[in-house]
């Protein structure tokens, strides 16, 4: 069994009660574990105007009015709300194979009475779901899921239009209005594709709908998805500056080893820094069913990814959804889950976020020493620093930077392509225009365009 550091908190004895937000979790840690304030973009980097980083929802508050007055314009922001995102994966949403793959409506029904419940305290809620590919096999009698990309491509198309029609009939019944968002990796690839989702989100809250986000399984091909769910919440989390994302799984909290084979595997309560986090999570990355494609393992990763963007993840059993009341309100009723608190080096700004999470690296550019202790200290990258290129890409495209030990130390923009950083590498800047023949940027990639919190990455 892996080890476990100090900095993550177990229950052992007695536990004591810590605030989490407004609500509690246990810890055995003597210290508060408070999370971090609110994050706000503005002038963190000053590369992207302040209408694309500033939160339309913001003057938000830690506190929660349970009896918020009526708002008599339901387009109408209360200005009290803050994002909370909610994955539910297919393990959850669907029944084991001994019941054949039926959608668990009870189960369904408890999660749409708890966000029916955030909103109406004052919160703005996304639901980011899976369930597509599982539901349309069983429209089909299928027993498995299609090996093919096409195959599962196929059973998503099917299987989307009863989800989303299962989700409409239950939020109907609490008069909640609800929209349908599809998202490809491919999507927000360009910056102006990023913003626009991240407006169009706002703008649904804004109205008191809740936005039911999926990724889009029919179009994407392998190398433009997300690849699970678990990240998409994640980076939809990092997009709307939400305080919360809730990753619901078939088990209580997180635990050091796998507690269905290992009877001394201990619960963990609190992790405070990610990056101390050795547990074994399994390597098969399967979920609690069949259907699922994810596991323990991407929803750690899920929470690098958010915590990075100063996002409080909680890790939670999916059955028991109304235990997320517990975390966010003040009822002080024991809320039970594996919280990941804001990581202490976040990545601010909506341009620099999209760099992280929204896109896919095409190659590598390895620095030596000085550069890193540069790009380190917050500087930009330039040809002199440059010892090495691999890969064949563009000017503007994402690049892996790497240290003389191949360590990934940031990734950026590079302003441009690899044939010719390998022109001019290991080359001071004044002699770029003899090189290339044109005048161009010094920089080669700019520090406005640099994420130097590789762990807050997305793959």
């Amino acid at each position: 069994m892996s080890s476990v550091t100090t900095r993550i908190s177990h229950r052992k004895e007695e536990p004591e009660h810590h605030s989490i937000g407004n609500g509690v979790v246990t810890s055995s840690r003597d210290s508060s574990v408070a999370p971090s304030a609110a994050l706000s973009d503005a002038g963190s980097d000053g590369s992207e105007p302040s209408s694309q980083n500033s939160n339309p929802l913001s003057g938000s508050s830690s506190h929660v009015d349970l009896n918020p007055p009526v708002v008599a314009d339901p387009t109408a922001n209360n200005g009290k709300g803050e994002v909370i995102v909610v994955k539910v994966g297919t393990s959850t949403i669907m029944r084991g194979e001994e019941e054949e793959g039926d959608i668990a409506l009870s189960t369904l029904a408890l999660l749409v009475d708890t966000l029916v419940a955030l909103r109406k305290a004052g919160f703005h809620v996304v639901l980011v779901t899976s369930g597509a590919v599982g539901l349309g096999c069983k429209r089909l009698g299928l027993k498995k899921k299609p090996e093919s990309l096409a195959g599962r491509q196929a059973m998503a198309a099917i299987g989307q239009s009863s989800l989303m029609r299962t989700y409409e009939e239950l939020f109907g019944y609490a008069n909640q209005h609800v929209a349908q968002i599809l998202l490809a990796r491919g999507d927000v690839a360009k910056s102006h594709q990023y913003f626009n989702a991240r407006n169009t989100l706002f703008e649904l809250l804004r109205l008191g709908v809740i936005p039911i986000v999926n990724e889009n399984d029919t179009i994407a091909t392998e190398e433009l998805r997300f690849g699970d769910n678990d990240r998409l919440s994640a980076m939809v989390a990092g997009l709307l500056d939400a305080k919360w994302l809730f990753l619901l799984t078939d088990v209580d909290q997180m635990y050091t080893a796998d507690p269905r084979t290992d009877p001394s595997a201990a619960p963990i309560d609190v992790v405070e820094d990610i990056e101390s986090l050795m547990v074994n999570t399994g390597g098969d990355g399967k979920g609690g069913t069949q259907w699922g494609t994810g596991g323990m393992g991407t929803k750690v990763t899920a929470a690098r990814l958010a915590t990075a963007a100063e996002v409080t993840v909680c890790i939670m059993n999916g059955a028991k959804p109304e235990n997320i009341l517990n975390f966010v309100l003040p009822n002080k009723v024991k809320a039970i889950g594996t919280v990941f608190l804001p990581q202490k080096k976040v990545i601010r700004g909506g341009r620099k976020r999209w760099i992280a999470h929204g896109l896919k690296p095409s190659g590598t550019i390895y620095v030596d020493d000085g550069a890193e202790k540069a790009i380190l200290r917050k500087k930009s990258l330039f040809a002199a620093g440059i010892t090495k290129v691999e890969g064949d890409f563009d000017a503007e495209a994402c690049v892996h930077v790497c240290n003389s030990r191949g360590e990934e130390i940031a990734r950026g923009l590079v302003n441009y392509s690899s044939d010719e950083i390998e022109k001019v590498r290991g080359l001071h800047s004044e002699i770029l225009l003899e090189v290339l023949g044109y005048e161009g940027p010094e920089e080669i990639i700019h520090r406005h365009n640099l994420v130097d919190v590789p762990s807050g990455c997305n793959d």
